[in-house]
This record gives structure tokens, sequence and C-alpha cells, in this order.
């Protein structure tokens, strides 16, 4: 799956547990884009690891963290999306959305 706006970047604590973190910053007119990929990510997670999101920590596959922010004195808005996920998870989501690993 290709994605346009959200760019991840992968980092990994000591005990595996991987996060995938995006960021977009983008004019009003592109947000509905932006929402749209949001959307397709985690509609993938939910298909492929169903009934598996929790937080990590406490056994699950994945979690998600979803802030969205109005930057002051501009329209612009700034979209963050934090995947984390285990092992399994991470190769997953790598291999979905074409990732180096």
């Amino acid at each position: 799956m290709t994605l346009d706006f959200l760019d991840f970047d992968y980092s990994e604590d000591t005990e595996g547990i991987g996060v995938f973190d995006a960021m977009a910053t983008v004019r009003p007119e592109q947000l509905a884009a932006v929402h749209a990929e949001v959307e397709q990510v985690l509609a993938w997670a939910q298909d492929a690891f169903a009934g598996r999101r929790g937080p990590v920590e406490d056994g699950s596959e994945w979690d998600y963290d979803l802030q969205e922010t109005q930057e002051a004195d501009t329209p612009r808005r700034t979209v963050t999306l934090s995947m984390s996920g285990t092992p399994a998870f991470c190769a997953a989501f790598r291999e979905a959305f074409d990732l180096p690993a």
C-alpha cells in the first residue's frame, strides 16, 4: 500500500517492541487525504491483527496514538500517528506499507 503523506520512522525498545512514528503538516485542503491515509493504516492493522489491539506492554500485539493540532497563526494542521507493536506486527507492517527493515 502506498502512502503519500505519512512517512514512518522506526524505533525499537530494549524488549523488542517497535514504534512507527509519522507526522504530516498540511494545508486545510490536504487534511482529508491525510485522514484517509490514517484510516487506511488503522483499517489494515484492525484487519490483519483483529482483536489484538491494546497496550503492547500488557501483552497485546499492537496499539496506536493519534494526535492532531492546529499550528499557531497559520491554517496548517499537524497530524501525528504512532503505531507500536510486537516484532510480528512490525514485520507485517513493514511488508504491508513497503517500509525498509
